[in-house]
């Protein structure tokens, strides 16, 4: 093999050893160390592999994605639509329904997970733009939010 090839194959493998280890795939674990405030005031270090227990209401920061990703396929399989009223969570299951709430102005959107992420330390959602557009954050980029869990 030449070294392209041995590169490649090394990074798929470790990215898949990481993905069964870590818990990526499963549905209720946290895949980064977060700080993660529950409304009764405790706040709970998660730490990789972690499982979230019955928690409906957290808060922490939010971040928005959109432009670049049209057309692609999310992480559930469908084709992101920016201006559609969806999110993207670490953990929560494909369809669930949250509403997030823009701490800075009380401005809250019901928003479907249908894709994974953030990956960035400290932020727990990504908001699809129109998303993020009805809670105005789309100047900030970034915005202080509280998420309740809807259901399925």
């Amino acid at each position: 093999m030449n070294q392209n090839k041995i590169k490649i194959f090394n990074t798929a493998f470790f990215l898949g050893l990481n993905f069964i280890f870590l818990g990526l795939g499963h549905s209720s674990t946290v895949a980064q160390t977060d700080r993660i405030t529950a409304t009764e005031g405790i706040n709970l270090d998660f730490q990789q592999g972690v499982e979230i227990a019955n928690q409906a209401i957290y808060s922490g920061q939010a971040t928005w994605y959109g432009p670049g990703f049209d057309g692609r396929r999310t992480a559930n399989g469908e084709v992101f639509n920016s201006n559609a009223l969806t999110a993207a969570h670490r953990s929560l299951p494909f369809g669930t329904k949250v509403r997030v709430t823009n701490m800075n102005n009380g401005r809250s959107v019901v928003v479907r997970i249908n894709d994974r992420g953030p990956f960035t330390k400290g932020k727990i959602i990504d908001l699809s733009a129109g998303a993020a557009r009805a809670i105005n954050m789309i100047n900030s980029g970034v915005a202080p939010v509280k998420v309740e869990v809807l259901g399925i």
